[in-house]
């Protein structure tokens, strides 16, 4: 394949995506856990969802 004379910016540029993309990925994974850790915390208080509430 042959890219022509701009192929080092091509390259570049897919490997700068997917470099963001992987990172936004990682981000949402590492920040859903801690969400998940948060939630159980307030759980494990006693806080409930206003969706569990008895009214």
């Amino acid at each position: 394949m042959n890219l022509g004379p701009h192929a080092d910016f091509i390259v570049a540029a897919y490997a700068v995506t997917l470099f963001v993309v992987a990172a936004l990925a990682g981000w949402v994974v590492l920040d859903y856990s801690a969400q998940c850790r948060t939630l159980g915390d307030l759980e494990a208080r006693g806080v409930t969802r206003r969706s569990q509430r008895k009214g």
